[in-house]
């Protein structure tokens, strides 16, 4: 990851702005916990530092967490923990602190639930098998879903990349390759969502694989629709909080590559 100062877009970084939850012991990475928490304290001192939220670990492993880490961790698992700034759970629990609730692309009924129990949602939006990636029209109805409800969300799983393109699903020599979801194409299309865009074809942003079709500037654009930067940080702040990611540094270095960051 290159390190050197860089010039970011204002709407960039208003899209991006503390994005990343950093999920390095899960797969494909599947670091050893003492090297992902090596990482994350890098991260934090880092040019690219204002992209990091949280650190995603499990309840298993958190006697295995320095408690300087405290507050800073995403905690996976089924309870309140006074460790953790977020829970991630795969059932609708009701809890004190902020909680993403699991819910699959074919169970969008199940919303109602998280949302009457003061939690958010969250999606899983890839996987390392090509079975296991739900579709374009499957996380555009979830995104319509929850932008309906006005119910707050997060996206992990096969997010590292920031285009809709085929990639390798895991880092082996002989891994399977499939299209996998660009987190720059659900950014954007939550935004669209939540401001309400009835002309705009939420899965087709989605389904996008030219990286030209994203601009940055003032304004955030896709093709020819743009989102403020206002409208941008209000996205963000109340309705698409993060995405978790495996990799922090492979998302910085493939927008470095693709010329987003100067």
């Amino acid at each position: 990851m290159n390190s050197t100062k860089t010039t970011v877009a204002p709407a960039l970084r208003a899209l991006l702005d503390r994005i990343i939850d950093y999920a390095g012991i899960y797969p494909p990475a599947s670091l050893p916990l003492a090297t992902a928490i090596i990482n994350y304290d890098n991260y934090k001192n880092s040019d690219f530092a204002w992209m990091l939220r949280w650190l995603v670990v499990g309840s298993s492993e958190l006697e295995n967490v320095p408690a300087n880490l405290d507050g800073q961790l995403s905690v996976l698992g089924e309870s309140h923990n006074l460790r953790a700034a977020a829970i991630e759970t795969k059932s609708v629990i009701e809890a004190t602190t902020p909680t993403y609730c699991e819910v699959g692309v074919s169970e969008l009924a199940q919303l109602d639930r998280v949302q009457q129990s003061g939690c958010f949602a969250k999606i899983r939006a890839g996987s390392v098998k090509p079975e296991g990636i739900p579709s374009c029209s499957e996380v555009a109805a979830f995104i319509k879903a929850c932008a309906a409800k006005r119910l707050t969300f997060k996206a992990t799983a096969g997010l590292h990349h920031p285009i809709r393109a085929e990639y390798a699903l895991t880092y082996a020599a002989d891994a399977p390759r499939a299209t996998m979801h660009g987190f720059l194409n659900v950014l954007m299309a939550s935004a669209f969502a939540w401001r309400g865009d009835a002309d705009i074809d939420i899965e087709a942003v989605i389904d996008e694989t030219d990286i030209s079709a994203f601009r940055f500037d003032d304004r955030a654009h896709w093709r020819k629709h743009s989102l403020s930067i206002a409208e941008l940080e209000a996205a963000r702040a109340d309705f698409v909080h993060s995405i978790g990611s495996c990799s922090f540094e492979e998302p910085v270095e493939e927008l470095q590559a693709h010329g987003f960051f100067k």
